[in-house]
């Protein structure tokens, strides 16, 4: 069973009490009406997808409800931080196996 954190319950909690909602800290375009299809295209669908450390955005819908983030291992499927949204984003080299 995968446990999830959730920094505002301070609980480790079953993965079935979140749900994913996309890669985290990508910034909407200040006048989207000025982009092309295609960089409008690239900002809606296209995201790193890397493999190694991975910034994701959950939400603990089975709980408080809110929003928060988090740095998954793509390859070990662990979470390696959580932190509230608003956070500053943890470098990614100072978090545990992020040399793996």
């Amino acid at each position: 069973m995968l446990l999830i954190h959730c920094p505002y319950c301070e609980q480790d909690l079953p993965e079935v009490e979140f749900a994913y909602a996309g890669e985290a800290h990508i910034a909407r375009p200040a006048d989207p009406m000025a982009l092309s299809d295609e960089a409008w295209a690239a900002y809606l669908f296209f995201r790193s997808n890397r493999r190694g450390v991975h910034f994701e955005r959950w939400r603990h819908i089975h709980g408080c409800g809110r929003f928060f983030n988090a740095a998954r291992h793509t390859v070990t499927d662990r979470f390696l931080t959580t932190y509230r949204i608003g956070a500053p984003r943890p470098d990614s080299a100072a978090l545990p196996e992020a040399g793996q």
